[in-house]
């Protein structure tokens, strides 16, 4: 089955179909709406062949069904009809999620992504586990708001290094994983991996929205 796989960020939308190896991409940010999203897909792939989608969505997932609109995009993706839209069938997944998948080499694995905010999973002898630590209080605020993009411009490079660490080695010791991947954007940023972790790709978003399709979680 050729799986249509969409990772939707804060920054960008990023789109790859089975058996290609480029992804395609177009800038997302606050003002996009879910209608936004798939019309910017659908012109970027236009020469794709695809049976089936999963989409990577920055919030919250429950039951395959978006529960809430996401922090730093536009509004209108609650209740919208993904189904409809692409006139495939859809899977929805949180999108730290859909990366963890695409990480898992079995276990006890905790992925956190450093992006925009911070993206959270867990995944437990193959059973996937979305998360929502970026709300979490952190010190005088939230992990997010430590972790994330704007607390890396606000703080500076350097600090925000150690302060990723300290969060990391808490969060460690809260859930004692076997295995810790670091993703998203800004973890190429970091000089040194916290002990304990090491560091994911991007491109293991695609992998897991493939694996949606045959894995039971």
């Amino acid at each position: 089955m050729n799986v249509l796989v969409i990772d939707v960020g804060g920054t960008s939308v990023k789109c790859l179909v089975s058996g290609q190896l480029e992804p395609r991409k177009f800038a997302s940010g606050p003002t996009m709406t879910a209608a936004d999203m798939v019309a910017g897909v659908l012109q970027l792939i236009g020469d794709w062949n695809y049976e089936a989608v999963s989409i990577g969505y920055p919030g919250v997932i429950h039951a395959g069904k978006i529960t809430a609109e996401p922090e730093n995009l536009g509004p209108g993706w609650l209740g919208f009809d993904f189904v409809a839209a692409f006139n495939r069938p859809v899977k929805l997944i949180n999108d730290a999620a859909m990366q963890a998948l695409g990480s898992y080499q079995g276990g006890h694995l905790l992925f956190l992504g450093l992006g925009t905010g911070l993206g959270s999973a867990m995944i437990v002898d193959d059973v996937v586990i979305p998360m929502e630590l970026a709300h979490l209080f952190f010190r005088k605020g939230t992990y997010e708001e430590y972790i994330g993009k704007a607390g890396m411009e606000r703080l500076g490079t350097k600090k925000w290094r150690r302060i990723v660490e300290i969060a990391v080695t808490r969060l460690i010791k809260c859930f004692n994983p076997g295995d810790v991947v670091l993703g998203g954007g800004n973890s190429k940023k970091l000089r040194t991996v916290p002990a304990g972790c090491r560091l994911g790709d991007n491109s293991n978003a695609f992998v897991g929205g493939a694996r949606l399709w045959t894995h039971d979680s």
